[in-house]
């Protein structure tokens, strides 16, 4: 039985991702280079999937001054994605959750202080009981590590557990750690191929928790 649910961070509860590939577009761009989502798209959900530094200093052949890129980017990108809200339909999910009694983790691969920063700007920080980040593991996603370290500290097992994600890394990495995935797909991601997951949404706004934890739980549903 679904004793349990834990969230990507990235694009499942902050629109961060879309903000990210907008601003790396319009600074390749000073450059005369293109980034196409098929390339960008293989450092969303991860760390290590994609050098972006590497891949613009060849297509430019120039030498980039990657601190001062780096700086400037920060700066812009925080600016921005600090204006975000959160997405439609998180808040409903929490509620619904707590109301179910279901425990509630966080598994992302951004270092800690991110997620925590902009949960507390949310007012949302209070509903997790976990929160696993890329300080607390050797390796992130696709790595199953910060799924297993979440159900750890959940006291769950791997099929008591949904998560929710918008990644083909994060979703495989919750497949990898034997937990049910649903994931949401957002701009940057709608391509990705998501086959083995086990639902796919266009939004969480509307999703009712209890019918998810009804069809991730045979036992119940038998009772129907």
């Amino acid at each position: 039985m679904i004793k349990a649910i834990v969230f990507d961070f990235d694009g499942v509860i902050l629109d961060s991702e879309r903000i990210m590939y907008l601003v790396m577009q319009k600074m390749f761009h000073r450059y005369h280079v293109d980034l196409p989502l098929s390339i960008w798209s293989q450092a969303i959900g991860t760390q290590n999937g994609f050098n972006s530094l590497d891949y613009l200093e060849e297509h430019a052949q120039v030498k980039i001054d990657r601190a001062a890129f780096k700086s400037e980017r920060d700066a812009l990108f925080n600016k921005l994605v600090d204006e975000e809200e959160v997405l439609p339909g998180v808040k409903s999910i929490l509620v619904q959750a707590k109301e179910l009694g279901l425990k509630i983790g966080l598994a992302t691969s951004s270092k800690g202080e991110w997620p925590r920063k902009h949960l507390k700007r949310f007012g949302l920080i209070d509903y997790f009981e976990s929160i696993k980040s890329w300080d607390d593991v050797l390796k992130v996603k696709p790595d199953p590590a910060l799924y297993t370290k979440s159900l750890d500290a959940l006291g769950v097992g791997p099929k008591e557990a949904i998560a929710i994600e918008d990644s083909f890394n994060g979703s495989l990495a919750a497949k990898k750690a034997g937990m049910y995935c649903i994931v949401v797909p957002n701009a940057v991601t709608n391509q990705m191929p998501f086959g083995h997951v086990d639902g796919c949404f266009n939004s969480l706004k509307g999703i009712s928790l209890e019918k998810l934890v009804k069809y991730f739980s045979p036992e119940l549903r038998s009772k129907r």
